[in-house]
């Protein structure tokens, strides 16, 4: 049975997309803050992370720095996995602006993720995201340790959690 550490990216610079009004994936496109690389360069000394073998990422971004950093610090090589990219809020790719996000995710949040009874939504579905998230820990359940950078609510319907996960936390999750 293969051990994850599921790890957040760092805090991101969310100002950005505000700044120069960025839409859908480009809202997607932000780095990690000065202190949301901090945060990692603490998480790297992580004990538990030492004996990992390999770091497989989100396409994203904040996600690649996050692994980057760990990289280097651990020494370990890092595959991006398209299909660890994060929650898609609007499948339209429309949405442009944190209320907008906040708005669609509490849509999500209010209908467990699960569209209701004949009706559609503009969020992926609960049941999508676990499922091509799955599909990407499945490839790597022949290995021992591995570490895996991506994002919040990616990892919370991974994991079944509720609450906010912190930037940069640590999550061991056993593949089944």
């Amino acid at each position: 049975m293969t051990l994850f550490y599921l790890v957040r990216h760092g805090e991101p610079q969310w100002e950005l997309n505000e700044r120069y009004k960025l839409k859908g994936h480009g809202r997607d496109l932000v780095p990690l803050t000065a202190n949301g690389v901090n945060q990692v360069y603490m998480t790297a000394k992580d004990k538990r992370l030492q004996e990992a073998e390999l770091i497989v990422s989100s396409p994203y971004p904040r996600a690649l720095q996050t692994a980057a950093i760990l990289s280097k610090e651990l020494q370990l090589e890092v595959i991006v996995e398209f299909d660890l990219r994060e929650w898609q809020p609007d499948l339209t790719f429309e949405y442009d602006s944190l209320d907008r996000l906040k708005e669609l995710g509490d849509d999500f949040d209010q209908n467990n993720g699960i569209y209701p009874p004949g009706e559609t939504r503009l969020w992926e579905s609960k049941e999508s995201l676990k499922h091509r998230v799955g599909q990407v820990i499945g490839k790597y359940s022949n290995y021992s340790k591995v570490i895996i950078t991506g994002h919040g609510m990616a990892f919370r319907t991974l994991i079944g959690e509720i609450g906010e996960i912190p930037h940069a936390s640590v999550i061991e999750f056993r593949s089944r």
